[in-house]
């Protein structure tokens, strides 16, 4: 089987295309699988994204030289061919599709294979090599049913609202923030929001996305006016003094983390909703096998268990290094507006 992609020290790299797909490290020419900074990072001469994903993008790395592409749509670079496929992980995400004379790798990027109704869904891509994330690559991990989910925050919100008390739920400020707002009954009250959060929402807004009405919290918002108000914050503003101007409100974290218990504890919020822009255990079992590779490179995670789990299985399974952080609550800031 051909080497079609490497991974080098600067990201994975196509030699016949002389190109690299989400590079850490400054290069010439970069495939871009989504906005999110560990994936999409400045320095890069060139580079090349979903046209879904370039706002966002954009709006994070300022003036840079971005071409775009659909999905679908087959670009030849040098000489490979590659393709940019719904990775269901946040709008405008993909997984990117690499053919040489004949063999075809993926790159996955980040994905989730259930649809969340604001991302376009997930499209399993028949190829000979799959690089899979496994951020979630333990059996505990599995995601609360959409409908139950909703069910859940909704409860939670009504009964905060009912006792004049603001709801401040975490949550990053791409893909899982406009994600809770296409799922709460936004009947409950008005949602406010922090302004890095806001930020991602106008961009999407400004490209079509519809999303339910929020209101930016500012220095000069006075909160009087909102009472039982919805607040969606980014992780680290929940944890340090802009959360405390909302006084004795109920806090929560929307994260894939929140299945393990001791995440829960150590985060001193009042409630954990399990949900995330990641792909569960069942899910990434099910997108690879959907794949039909015959090799597998797992990468950021839990990718020493999930290796092994695929080996039992008679995958052939490696370990690939890279510097991408997945979902996590130590990762860095998620966008230079995080800490906004």
């Amino acid at each position: 089987m051909a080497q079609v992609l490497t991974f080098t020290d600067r990201g994975i790299y196509c030699e016949a295309g002389d190109f690299y797909i989400d590079p850490w490290r400054s290069v010439d020419r970069a495939l871009i699988t989504h906005g999110h900074s560990d994936h999409a990072r400045p320095g890069m001469g060139r580079y090349l994204s979903t046209d879904a994903a370039a706002p966002v993008i954009r709006h994070r790395l300022g003036d840079i030289d971005l071409t775009t592409i659909r999905y679908g749509e087959p670009r030849q670079i040098g000489g490979a061919t590659v393709s940019f496929h719904p990775a269901g992980h946040v709008p405008g995400s993909a997984q990117i599709r690499v053919e040489v004379g004949g063999e075809i790798w993926v790159a996955s990027g980040d994905y989730k294979v259930v649809a969340d109704g604001l991302s376009e869904p997930f499209e399993p891509v028949r190829c000979h090599a799959f690089i899979s994330e496994c951020t979630f690559g333990l059996p505990v991990f599995r995601w609360t049913p959409p409908d139950i989910l909703k069910s859940q925050i909704d409860d939670w919100w009504a009964a905060n609202a009912a006792d004049g008390r603001f709801s401040v739920l975490g949550a990053y400020s791409l893909g899982k923030a406009q994600r809770l707002l296409t799922t709460v009954n936004t009947d409950i009250g008005p949602i406010l929001t922090h302004g890095a959060i806001e930020n991602t929402n106008e961009v999407l807004r400004a490209q079509g996305i519809p999303l339910s009405k929020t209101i930016r919290v500012t220095p000069e918002t006075d909160l009087r006016a909102y009472p039982g108000a919805l607040v969606l914050a980014t992780p680290s503003a929940l944890n340090g003094p802009w959360v405390r101007r909302f006084g004795n409100a109920s806090t929560a974290f929307a994260s894939g983390w929140m299945a393990l218990r001791g995440v829960r504890r150590r985060r001193s919020a009042d409630r954990g909703f399990v949900v995330s822009d990641h792909a569960d255990w069942q899910g990434l079992n099910d997108a690879i096998r959907a794949t039909g590779a015959d090799r597998i490179f797992v990468t950021h995670g839990y990718t020493s268990v999930f290796r092994r789990w695929l080996v039992d299985q008679g995958v052939d399974a490696q370990i690939v290094s890279t510097e991408y952080d997945g979902e996590g609550f130590d990762a860095p800031p998620d966008g230079p507006e995080e800490a906004a």
